[in-house]
C-alpha cells in the first residue's frame, strides 16, 4: 500500500498534529502552504517534525497549483484542512473566506477526480454549519443553518464533497468537527487568547481579559485526539461523514473560570465584557451527538474541558493523547 499523505494546510493546528500522527504510523508526509519557502512552519518546528515532512507551495483557489501539488506528491490520502479558519474574521473578509474554502474544496475535488491514481480525500467540515439547533444535539442528519460567512462556506464545501462522492464515486469524507484546542492554537482564537492572558496575569500583568459574550456554550475537545478521527475516516471500506466531538457542552464562562482557577485566581476580578467582540450573529449553544463515530469508527474523545485547559496551560506538545 502506498502510505503517502498530502496535508493541505499543514502549518495550522490540525495539520501539524495530523502530520505527527501519520509520521508515527509510517506515512510519507507531504504538506502544503501558500508560500512554503517563506513559511516558518512554527508548529511543525515545535513538534520537532519539520525536517521529516516534504513541503510544497499551493494556493487552494488556483486549480493548476492544486493539481500540480497532488501530481507531484502522488498521495493515497489527501487531507484538505486549508482555508480561512476564523469565524470572526469571516465577517470582515467574507469573499476571501468563501473563495479559500468553497473554491479550494472544489479544486481539490476536481484534482482528485482527474489524476490517474486512486485518492482518498478528507475534508475538514465544521459544526458551525448547523447554526442554532435550539440546544438539541446535532448529528450527521441535522439540517444546516449557517450563521456566518465561514459557516456558509463550510456548508457549501460539505455539499460539494457529498456531490463528488455520489456523482463520480470518489472516496470523500467530511469530518464535522466541533471545537478542538491545543497549545498550537493561534491567539486569534478565543480559547488561546484566554489561556495566554491568564498566564500573563498570573505572572504579574495588570491587564484585563477582554471578551464578548460569556453565555455561549461550546463542545471543546483536544485536537490531537481529533486528528485520529480524521485518519480513521479514510481507513473505512465505505466513505461517509461523521460528527466529531466530546459530547459535553460548557459555557465560555465555565472555560474562563476553570482557566483562572488553574492559577488560583477568581476570574471575575480580571474579565471585562467588551461590545467590540460581539459578532453580528453568534450561536448560543453548540451540542453534539457522537453516536455514529463511536459505532462505526470506534472513536470517542477521552479528554474533556478540564483536561483540555490543563493541556493548553502546560503546553505539552508530546501528543500523549494519541
Amino acid at each position: 500500500m502506498n502510505n503517502t499523505a498530502l496535508i493541505c494546510g499543514i502549518s495550522g493546528q490540525d495539520g501539524s498534529w495530523l502530520a505527527q500522527l501519520l509520521l508515527k504510523k509510517g506515512y510519507e508526509v507531504w504538506g502544503t502552504s501558500r508560500d512554503a519557502q517563506g513559511n516558518g512552519f512554527t508548529n511543525l518546528v515545535r513538534l520537532r517534525i519539520c525536517d521529516r515532512v516534504k513541503l510544497l507551495s499551493m494556493v487552494p483557489e488556483d486549480f493548476r497549483s492544486v493539481f500540480m501539488a497532488i501530481k507531484k506528491s502522488k498521495p493515497s490520502e489527501v487531507y484538505f484542512l486549508a482555508g480561512q479558519s476564523s469565524v470572526g474574521l469571516s465577517f470582515e473578509q467574507p469573499a476571501e473566506t468563501m473563495q479559500s474554502i468553497s473554491l479550494g474544496t472544489l479544486n481539490i475535488l476536481e484534482a482528485c477526480r482527474m489524476v490517474d491514481f486512486p485518492v482518498k480525500l478528507y475534508h475538514a467540515g465544521s459544526s458551525e454549519c448547523f447554526g442554532d439547533t435550539g440546544g438539541m444535539a446535532a448529528n450527521e442528519k441535522t439540517h444546516f443553518h449557517p450563521r456566518s460567512p465561514y459557516a456558509v462556506a463550510k456548508a457549501s464545501a460539505f455539499w460539494l464533497v457529498d456531490n463528488y462522492r455520489e456523482a463520480y464515486g470518489l472516496f470523500t469524507c467530511s469530518g464535522i468537527l466541533f471545537n478542538h484546542e491545543s497549545p498550537l492554537r493561534p491567539e486569534r482564537f478565543v480559547t488561546q487568547k484566554i489561556i495566554s492572558t491568564v498566564r500573563r496575569i498570573a505572572n504579574g500583568s495588570n491587564e484585563k481579559l477582554q471578551l464578548g459574550r460569556l453565555d455561549i456554550a461550546r463542545d471543546w475537545g483536544w485536537a490531537p485526539e481529533y486528528v485520529e478521527a480524521m485518519w480513521l475516516m479514510l481507513q473505512q471500506d465505505i466513505p461517509d461523514d461523521y460528527v466529531i466531538a466530546t459530547g459535553q457542552t460548557n459555557t465560555l464562562e465555565s472555560f474562563v473560570s476553570a482557566a483562572f482557577a488553574s492559577y488560583n485566581l477568581d476570574w471575575r476580578e480580571y474579565v471585562e465584557q467588551n461590545p467590540e467582540y460581539f459578532r453580528p450573529t453568534d450561536l448560543l449553544i453548540s451540542r453534539a451527538d457522537t453516536g455514529k463515530a463511536k459505532a462505526k469508527l470506534g472513536w470517542h474523545a477521552c479528554l474533556g474541558l478540564n483536561e483540555v485547559i490543563a493541556g493548553m496551560i502546560c503546553e505539552d506538545l508530546r501528543g500523549s493523547a494519541l
